[in-house]
């Protein structure tokens, strides 16, 4: 799945979002809205990553759902 089709579906994704990232809120996955760059912002402020982790993150979710 790409981010395209994760943005177009990001109701369905926010579930899976929030089992992967437990510490996400239901506001910063509202605020997401399928935006990865969003995305990875939020995984380095909420996980402490580095840039490079919180993108190598966000591209893992998008290939577990294939």
């Amino acid at each position: 799945m790409n981010w395209e089709q994760v943005r177009g579906n990001w109701n369905q994704m926010k579930g899976k979002a929030k089992q992967r990232w437990g510490d996400l809120t239901d506001d910063d996955l509202t605020r997401i809205e399928g935006n990865r760059d969003v995305l990875v912002g939020r995984l380095q402020e909420r996980y402490g990553y580095a840039k490079e982790r919180a993108e190598e993150e966000a591209d893992a979710f998008t290939r577990d759902l294939n």
